[in-house]
């Protein structure tokens, strides 16, 4: 399992957040070229995993469809990412998907429910969620540090023409550092000298916050 240790940046320009990490003393490196990721997420029709994340409880789920590429709607090799949280741990389990069409989820649900028995209610698509990400890693590789910008958000409950009502957060990036627990005790030497401060984030949450809330 592994830490993810998130931190969300408001009002401050993507050149001077790359910049703080050009000068990190442990030689952060581009890992990946940037690429856009392109999520829906699912729930229980009473919102069970958007209750969970918010209240805080230690052992939960989240459910999402992954594909990447800078067009929504071109979906190649997308698959089903279960993330599961055991306090400050987390891992996922990785189901290929078959190609679908965003206007029609309904074979997409049936296989994410196949999937997710655990779940314990019929999952359903509430939530289109794309940012762009760019990838670093520590020259050991111990440690990888992602930022996300450009995020944005659209309700998929209701919406009968996709992609009408969208949500942005321009201003905002997301900074994470992402590790193996073996290497917690080695992780201070990352972010103490990041000059941000940490916080809790998750981007299912803030979209439901601003599409449905």
């Amino acid at each position: 399992m592994r830490y993810e240790r998130k931190y969300r940046i408001e009002g401050l320009s993507l050149p001077l957040i790359l910049q703080s990490l050009r000068l990190h003393p442990a030689s952060l490196r581009p890992l990946f070229a940037e690429r856009q990721v392109n999520n829906i997420y699912f729930d229980t029709p009473g919102f069970i995993t958007y209750k969970d994340n918010v209240s805080g409880q230690a052992q939960r789920r989240k459910y999402r469809v992954r594909w990447y590429g800078d067009k929504v709607r071109q979906i190649e090799d997308p698959q089903l990412e279960v993330k599961i949280r055991d306090m400050e741990l987390g891992t996922k389990n990785i189901f290929p998907t078959d190609i679908f069409h965003l206007s029609n989820l309904r074979k997409l649900s049936k296989q994410v429910n196949m999937f997710c028995p655990e779940a314990g209610a019929m999952l359903e698509p509430v939530l289109l969620n794309s940012y762009k990400r760019m990838y670093f890693a520590s020259s050991d590789r111990h440690f990888r540090l992602t930022v996300d910008y450009d995020l944005r958000y659209t309700p998929l409950l209701n919406n009968t023409f996709l992609y009408q009502h969208h949500y942005s957060e321009g201003s905002v990036a997301v900074l994470e550092v992402k590790y193996d627990a073996a290497f917690d005790d080695l992780s201070d030497r990352i972010t103490q000298y990041l000059p941000y401060r940490r916080t809790k984030n998750s981007k299912y949450v803030t979209g439901i916050d601003l599409c449905y809330w």
